[in-house]
């Protein structure tokens, strides 16, 4: 099982972090939202807990709680800047369906 990152996303969730001036590392997790169903949650982590998986590239670590790592096992996060928007895409090998909008997914 294992979620990783493009040098791009590396690269911005180190200027967070760096721009934070703490934190273990980046929260990956799902919460059931939307038309489809779930919906990806991002959040700073400050404290790991014991059930979490950590995944490390290039030191920046990406934690997933143990419920959400069933949704996103394969998970390629990446930050891409398409015109004047930009943000964090998740290449999910999961997804069987998703909402028009793109904002819910589900497995």
């Amino acid at each position: 099982m294992a979620v990783t990152l493009t040098e791009s996303a590396v690269n911005r969730v180190s200027t967070f972090l760096k721009n934070r001036g703490k934190g273990e590392g980046l929260r990956l997790g799902v919460k059931t939202s939307g038309c489809s169903g779930l919906a990806y949650v991002l959040e700073f982590v400050d404290l790991i807990n014991e059930d979490d998986q950590v995944f490390e590239q290039n030191g920046v670590k990406i934690i997933v709680d143990t419920k959400s790592l069933v949704y996103l096992d394969g998970t390629e996060l990446d930050f891409v800047k398409e015109g004047l928007n930009e943000g964090f895409k998740f290449h999910n090998p999961n997804v069987k369906d998703q909402c028009g909008c793109g904002e819910s997914f589900n497995v």
